[in-house]
């Protein structure tokens, strides 16, 4: 169901809160050609109802980023009513760690709870 594995251990980390996510609900046209076909759109990960917030996880190399930034920064202009935060791999792993979450799936492949931040809020 999901294109990489950090995005599996975002949502079991968001289940683990009890947070309600949809997971990439909706595309955003940012570009079409003259006869109208959609040349560039951008479908962020996540949907947190409560929050009305989208999030975009990614686990790219920086010099990637650029490109992604992008795109962000043209979906915050076309559609300026969108909360979208982009979360990168430092981001991303930080949070992890912040609430006892190794980012190495264990052998089932869920995410391992560590003592570390267990709990914390």
């Amino acid at each position: 169901m999901f294109a990489h594995d950090s995005e599996r251990q975002f949502a079991e980390l968001l289940d683990f809160y009890g947070v309600e996510w949809r997971y990439e609900p909706r595309m955003f046209v940012l570009a079409r050609n003259e006869i109208g076909e959609v040349t560039e759109a951008f479908t962020p990960d996540f949907y947190l109802p409560r929050f009305d917030r989208y999030v975009e996880i990614t686990t790219a190399r920086q010099r990637h980023m650029t490109r992604k930034n992008g795109k962000v920064r043209r979906l915050r202009e076309r559609y300026p009513g969108i909360d979208v935060v982009v979360l990168c791999q430092r981001d991303y792993r930080r949070l992890l760690g912040k609430y006892g979450f190794d980012d190495v799936a264990g052998q089932d492949g869920n995410l391992a709870r560590t003592g570390a931040g267990a709990g914390a809020g």
